[in-house]
């Protein structure tokens, strides 16, 4: 019995098509920009990204993607009442040096009468690496809170060379994209906030705002080094003025002078600016 005869055509076609695959396959950058997944918790799991570009500044783009249900959550920088810092250590990489979190705005979460900043689902967290030289070796241990119906620290270590030669687009994206959700200092001439002083009777922020793009409802404030947390902005018959009360801590005049972090939305994205907390009736200057 003659085997059927395999068109020429459709088999160069064919070896074609391999060749394509196989070639993309070795030229993919994501084969180095990229650790394998760990799992850290049913149906969570953790690894590390990068873009494998040296920037002009000589610093380079990684991120700590959190890859979990819509419903889990981790936390913010400053996370909270009730929830788990997130530690990222790089002590033992090569040809680098420091680094630094960029923080996505996050979600205000009221759970059981406490107040965090949290990220639900997945979720990438950029990190601006310093070059030391010509390439990199990361090595990273994480971690971080984890929360479904209880919270979890969980941890991971992970290792991701970097040679620079080959960068990675897709990366590159989705972490561009994450930066562009953090925070900007604020860019205008005149500061977004006028005055801010504490009412120690009822134990609030007052906050006078200035400008008509920000959201007063988006507003989080934070004394600088978590020194002071302060909750969900409150309604206030004055328009521009926002209250927010002291969440736990000591009320009274050691408040007075306090720097104080605060982040909102606006129509052109996220903000930062920070103002000292004022006695009442005075009106410092924004830092």
């Amino acid at each position: 019995m003659r085997l059927p005869i395999r068109s020429p055509l459709r088999y160069r076609g064919g070896m074609r098509t391999a060749l394509a695959l196989a070639l993309v396959a070795l030229s993919s950058p994501i084969l180095a920009a990229e650790t394998p997944w760990q799992n850290v918790s049913p149906g969570v799991r953790l690894r590390l990204i990068a873009d494998n570009v040296r920037a002009p500044d000589g610093t380079t783009l990684i991120g700590l993607e959190v890859d979990m249900p819509a419903d889990h959550k981790t936390y913010w920088r400053v996370p909270g009442e009730t929830g788990i810092p997130t530690e990222l250590d790089l002590a033992g990489s090569s040809g680098i040096g420091a680094h630094q979190m960029i923080w996505p705005f996050p979600t205000r979460d009221e759970t059981g009468g406490y107040t965090d900043f949290v990220y639900y689902g997945p979720t990438v967290l950029p990190v601006r690496v310093s070059l030391s030289g010509d390439a990199a070796d990361l090595k990273a241990a994480v971690v971080m809170g984890v929360c479904s119906d209880i919270c979890l620290p969980v941890q991971a270590t992970f290792e991701l060379p970097l040679d620079f030669v080959r960068p990675s687009r897709g990366q590159g994206v989705r972490l561009a994209q994450a930066v562009a959700l953090a925070p900007l200092a604020w860019d205008k001439s005149t500061p977004p906030v006028a005055d801010v002083s504490f009412d120690p009777a009822a134990r609030a922020l007052n906050v006078q705002l200035t400008d008509p793009s920000i959201d007063p409802a988006s507003l989080i404030a934070v004394g600088q080094g978590g020194a002071a947390l302060f909750g969900a902005p409150q309604k206030s018959p004055d328009t521009n003025l926002v209250l927010l009360p002291l969440l736990g801590g000591d009320a009274g005049n050691s408040l007075v002078g306090m720097p104080v972090d605060f982040t909102f939305m606006t129509d052109r994205g996220a903000f930062t600016v920070t103002h000292q907390i004022a006695a009442a009736g005075s009106t410092p200057a924004p830092q």
